[in-house]
């Protein structure tokens, strides 16, 4: 589980085939003391485990499902990537809870400059903008963000100095790819909702979803 809140940025030193997959390695610009091999790091957002560790170098490995699904698969070596270790229970939660588990990938199609911040447009497909709502969350690339506006085929969001300049998103351009993921919670209320089809009844209660029997049961009214 991340947070969204980048702790640096990486580059990409070498990309090998391993199997379908591939098998990245990573100079990270983070301080890696205290990271053991096993341990999750995301990088641009895609949850990955570290299984070779050479001071602040990093080895991991990629999964065919993961190159189709993320911008990792269209990587090249020697870009930037984002990166952030796994939260702590005693971390604080300064973003919002993110797994790593990249839903889609979006296209930058505007970019402006107001005041100090950088306002990004992103086109999206319609199955990621569902779970977007106005002021609710979203990781692209891995970088918490809050969505200003959205619609079904697209969402905006503001980029502060400090994002800009401590992750790759500020750097992006028209055109450019970068991963997607959206609220968790959106999706686990939704999985919860249309699971129980009509005419299917349950353990813990009627058939056809939620009513108000059910809600009383549970103890929300």
């Amino acid at each position: 589980m991340f947070t969204g809140i980048i702790e640096g940025s990486g580059t990409v030193n070498a990309i090998r085939p391993s199997g379908r997959g591939s098998r990245f390695t990573i100079a990270s610009d983070v301080d890696l003391t205290g990271t053991r091999i096993g341990d999750s790091i995301a990088v641009n957002g895609v949850c990955l485990t570290a299984v070779i560790l050479e001071g602040r170098r990093f080895t991991v490995d990629v999964s065919p499902e993961t190159l189709d699904r993320s911008v990792l698969g269209g990587i090249k070596v020697g870009e930037r990537v984002n990166l952030e270790r796994a939260l702590r229970l005693s971390d604080r939660l300064d973003g919002h809870l993110v797994s790593g588990h990249v839903d889609g990938i979006g296209t930058l199609r505007e970019r402006k400059t107001l005041a100090n911040a950088i306002l990004i447009s992103f086109r999206v497909p319609e199955a990621l903008s569902r779970y977007m709502i106005e002021k609710g969350s979203v990781a692209v690339d891995g970088v918490s963000l809050t969505v200003n506006r959205c619609d079904s085929t697209s969402f905006d969001v503001s980029i502060i100095p400090h994002t800009a300049a401590l992750t790759t998103v500020g750097r992006k351009q028209v055109g450019d790819a970068v991963n997607i993921e959206t609220d968790m919670i959106g999706k686990y209320v939704e999985r919860f909702l249309v699971s129980r089809s009509p005419g299917q009844s349950t353990p813990d209660g009627p058939a056809g979803g939620i009513d108000m029997a059910l809600l009383a049961k549970s103890g929300f009214i």
